[in-house]
């Protein structure tokens, strides 16, 4: 796994409605490192490819300038182009080897597992850093997504060694439980970071 500080506590991801708007995702990163979060993941679906570029590049700088670690989603190779920390991968985002072999050894790979602890083991066997399992709880971003029981975080913890992330409409009032069961990471989107852990 790679070196470094531990992978524990608040993981921002920043929400479509941020980065459609310049302004807003500044202040949300900002606000959301401010708040605590020990990684951000630059996830947009909608910017073209030179403004993904330009995003994920001013997110790095605030990421080197306050503390944090930048992971982008799904787009190793912009990862790799800006320099991030890392990159998370879905189920159709591509492999963790290829991942490593163009990030290198020191790279943060994440993988998301949704409810499968077979998927969450072939990871950890493959060599990823982190594991991410949820919806956990209604979810505005992934609506549609699968829900996962709590109880996943409780076996994975027995089961793995890596750090596990819990991801799925936490808020303030529901994150308790998921860290008691085994979470390492929650995750949630960049705006409400900054009163997660009030």
């Amino acid at each position: 796994m790679n070196a470094g500080a531990p992978l524990r506590g608040l993981y921002a991801i920043t929400s479509q409605a941020v980065c459609d708007d310049p302004a807003r995702l500044d202040a949300a990163v900002r606000a959301a490192i401010s708040g605590g979060a020990v990684l951000l993941q630059y996830r947009d679906k909608r910017a073209s490819p030179a403004q993904k570029r330009a995003n994920a590049a001013h997110l790095l700088g605030i990421c080197r300038q306050m503390g944090a670690r930048l992971i982008v989603n799904d787009d190793m190779q912009l990862a790799a182009e800006i320099g991030a920390d890392g990159v998370h991968l879905g189920q159709s985002d591509g492999a963790v080897a290829a991942a490593r072999a163009l990030l290198g050894p020191a790279a943060l790979i994440g993988v998301s597992c949704s409810g499968s602890l077979d998927r969450a083991q072939t990871a950890q066997d493959q060599g990823a850093d982190y594991v991410a399992f949820g919806r956990f709880f209604d979810s505005r971003t992934k609506p549609q997504a699968p829900p996962a029981a709590i109880d996943v975080l409780v076996q994975a913890r027995r089961q793995l060694r890596l750090p596990i992330c819990a991801i799925g409409g936490v808020t303030p009032a529901n994150a308790a439980p998921l860290l008691e069961a085994g979470a390492s990471l929650i995750a949630a989107a960049a705006h409400r970071y900054a009163r997660l852990f009030d």
